[in-house]
């Protein structure tokens, strides 16, 4: 039907708030709320759309998902104290007669504390990522294995794991303290920047992109950012993905082969978000000291300004990964930076800074530092020992798109072998 996109976009609103009313009503039951609650979006999607919106949809799913979670735990003889604990501590007549969020605090939103929730710190880290855009997302388990490549039984695997381990971790739904929030939130925005990124860039598969992490990572960040107003890396986050988002359209050809910013048709690019992400930055780095991600937004607003490649302004952009890198230096940054040097000072002076890069074991196999060498070289006119390097680095990566495009690189410089 006509209203089932809407539908589906307002169940994934209310997820995180309707898990977040049961956990904070029955006491941290994180497990079986969230197993509840994923019964009652089911239950929204397939009545919704013929019977019409209730009157109180976020009502009518925590008193559904509380029917659930009550029948869920009578069920389970072997789990007599859960019983007492959280079908007993609400009279059967109080569910039936109201909704269960029908409480003083009912326009309460706990979003921002089951994000802190989900990315806890005894979880791993593509724990607390699948737990995430589970139980804040509203993703299921089967989308979440399908966004990561691996296969559903595998994803439920880590799901579950990770409901224990908060469960057993006995940590209350509730905000950190303000000492403690910062760091805190760390996580959390490297958590959603983890996700888009996967989103932008698959590492494995056949297919460059997947848009609906990336999608998701959006919408998440965008709930933090109207949770977190005054937050700047936050506001930073939100900004680097939509400046990067916008060029999606012209990353891939016809075909769905790669395209290298240096070579896109900007007119591709969604104005839309470039007019927005700008504006956002624009307002935020005034405010104080720049954080990593605004550093990263605001090097994304500068590409995205200039109307073509030779328009770019180089030299601010180097400038802005000379303060990323003393603040948040790694192999990445520097390797980014040695771009950026190459574009201001010519590529045999980024060629040099590639070379302590070797030595790193996060970087010295990552066929990116190949792909960056090898586009140096060919810049300074080496072909030969460009078309290795692009050879290598195919050879390196797990992307079948970035495969292909390198393969295709190393093949026009190679004698004999050009299309």
């Amino acid at each position: 039907m006509s209203e089932a996109p809407g539908i589906e976009d307002l169940l994934r609103e209310l997820a995180p708030q309707v898990l977040g009313a049961l956990v904070r009503r029955y006491g941290g039951a994180f497990d079986t709320c969230e197993d509840a609650v994923q019964e009652a979006l089911l239950a929204g999607a397939l009545q919704w759309p013929t019977e019409g919106l209730p009157d109180n949809p976020r009502g009518w799913l925590v008193t559904v998902a509380s029917r659930r979670l009550v029948d869920q735990v009578r069920s389970e003889q072997a789990r007599r104290r859960r019983e007492d604990r959280v079908a007993l501590a609400t009279p059967q007549a109080e569910l039936l007669s109201r909704a269960a969020d029908a409480e003083a605090d009912a326009d309460r939103d706990d979003s921002l504390a089951l994000l802190f929730l989900c990315c806890h710190p005894a979880l791993s880290e593509p724990s607390q990522i699948a737990l995430t855009l589970r139980a804040v997302g509203g993703l299921t388990t089967a989308q979440i294995a399908a966004a990561f490549l691996v296969p559903e039984t595998t994803m439920a695997q880590r799901i579950s794991r990770a409901k224990q381990t908060v469960r057993n971790s006995a940590t209350p739904l509730r905000l950190p303290q303000t000492a403690d929030q910062a760091e805190r939130l760390e996580p959390v925005l490297h958590v959603l920047y983890l996700v888009f990124n996967e989103g932008y860039t698959a590492t494995d598969g056949a297919d460059l992109t997947a848009p609906a992490l990336s999608t998701e990572a959006i919408r998440l960040t965008r709930l933090l950012h109207r949770l977190l107003p005054d937050h700047a890396e936050t506001a930073g986050l939100l900004t680097l993905m939509l400046l990067t988002d916008a060029r999606r359209p012209a990353r891939t050809g016809p075909d769905g082969a790669l395209v290298p910013l240096a070579e896109q048709n900007r007119t591709r690019w969604d104005r839309r978000l470039v007019t927005e992400g700008v504006d956002l930055i624009s307002r935020t780095l005034p405010k104080g000291q720049a954080g990593p991600y605004q550093l990263q937004a605001a090097i994304a607003a500068v590409h995205d300004e200039a109307e073509h490649v030779d328009a770019t302004d180089w030299p601010q952009i180097l400038a802005l990964y000379d303060l990323l890198e003393h603040l948040a230096p790694n192999p990445m940054v520097t390797l980014n930076r040695a771009v950026a040097v190459a574009m201001v000072h010519g590529p045999t002076t980024g060629l040099d800074l590639l070379t302590a890069l070797d030595s790193d074991r996060r970087t010295a196999h990552h066929h990116r530092l190949l792909a960056v060498r090898a586009h140096l070289l060919e810049q300074l006119g080496d072909h030969g020992a460009a078309a290795h390097a692009y050879r290598e680095a195919a050879r390196r990566t797990s992307s079948t798109p970035e495969r292909r495009h390198l393969t295709t690189r190393s093949a026009r410089l190679t004698p004999g072998q050009q299309d």
